[in-house]
């Protein structure tokens, strides 16, 4: 059950990217603005404000498709060099209120405020001081969601966005969550999402109908986590230390790869990058598994994955045939990754203490 003294706040910026460059140019101001890749190199949109998204563009929309829906979208490159250090001056204002810090990305962030004593404890308090400080010192805005636990404090953050604060207390989380349509749930997806409409799943509330073994049945091991996140229940704590659960590449290309044989062309380069980027990670990372994925003219994507313990070229090779049997056709992006178990996490249940220490040893070149 959720801890009843848990207060947690989740922090999300307002269209982060695009903020800043506004903030930085006043001649954007009040103006579509995307940030994002050359629209004739296949570029695509990591971000973009309300304005722009008033005309339909999102994030990860083709650049080029952006500009034919606001033909006076403005287009800034990114600087992720500047955005890092405005989300480094971010989190020196979340560290005035409590060390308990996990960042999700550069412009979102976990706070749990359980035990800060600013503002007489009030995570409502702390989480108002802290809007209008970055509001102040930063010259951007940021939404913000109160809850007592992480998965309901993302939902409220983006309730009343932008540049909002939304509060769910222990006493509320059971009417709010009956009400609550399953598409907040994260992790449910555009295929999920179907699948429960088809089952006339469209609150929680429908899900807490259903019983544990019936929802693994429909969702298999999501499920579980179903059945607690439809009750609101989310004993996640927030890690200061945050660990990968997966790493990959992908590419879009500035001309479509048109049959399989270019797809596995292309699957050396790629399977390259993807060694280099896993021997950066620590020690502890093992691999659990393998993805490929691949993105379409009509910018529809496929995934799928295997088992797998290592990155060698003919899982991946299996994975984009598998791809290419699912539907043949030229592809503007492919990608590969791993998913990964971390060997320095609490608890590893499907691995007995042998097979531990012999992993570890593998990992480190030592087996």
């Amino acid at each position: 059950m959720t801890s009843p003294t848990r207060k947690i706040i989740h922090v999300d910026c307002d269209c982060f990217y695009a903020a800043v460059e506004t903030r930085d140019d006043k001649s954007l101001r009040g103006r579509p603005v995307a940030v994002g890749g050359d629209p004739h190199r296949r570029g695509v949109i990591a971000t973009c404000n309300y304005p722009a998204r008033h005309f339909g563009v999102h994030s990860a929309m083709a650049s080029s498709q952006a500009l034919r829906l606001c033909p006076d979208l403005i287009i800034v490159p990114p600087n992720f060099d500047k955005y890092r250090k405005v989300s480094a001056q971010i989190h020196d204002i979340f560290k005035r209120y409590t060390s308990l810090i996990e960042p999700l990305s550069l412009d979102e962030a976990y706070l749990d405020v359980s035990h800060s004593e600013q503002f007489e404890n009030s995570a409502t308090r702390i989480a108002e001081a802290i809007r209008q400080e970055v509001r102040k010192t930063i010259g951007i805005t940021v939404s913000a969601g109160v809850a007592p636990n992480k998965f309901l404090a993302k939902v409220a953050s983006d309730w009343r966005k932008p540049d909002g604060l939304f509060v769910i207390t222990p006493a509320q989380v059971d009417d709010f969550v009956a009400s609550l349509p399953v598409k907040r749930i994260s992790g449910v997806g555009r295929v999920t999402a179907e699948k429960m409409a088809n089952l006339n799943l469209h609150t929680c509330g429908d899900l807490q109908g259903l019983s544990r073994l019936a929802l693994s049945q429909h969702f298999g091991s999501f499920g579980e986590r179903l059945y607690h996140l439809s009750r609101g229940e989310d004993n996640r704590p927030v890690q200061t230390g945050r660990r990968r659960k997966s790493v990959s590449v992908e590419r879009t290309y500035d001309k479509d790869q048109p049959t399989l044989k270019e797809w596995l062309r292309e699957l050396d380069t790629l399977l390259e990058k993807l060694k280099e980027r896993f021997a950066r990670l620590d020690q502890n990372y093992l691999i659990s598994g393998l993805t490929a994925k691949v993105k379409y003219q009509d910018f529809v994507s496929l995934s799928c994955d295997k088992a797998g313990t290592d990155l060698d070229r003919a899982h991946f090779e299996a994975l984009l045939e598998q791809l290419w049997e699912r539907r043949q056709g030229p592809a503007r992006l492919l990608g590969i990754g791993a998913r990964l178990r971390d060997m320095k996490a609490p608890q590893q249940p499907d691995l007995f203490p042998e097979e531990w220490d012999r992993a570890l040893r593998q990992r480190r070149g030592k087996s």
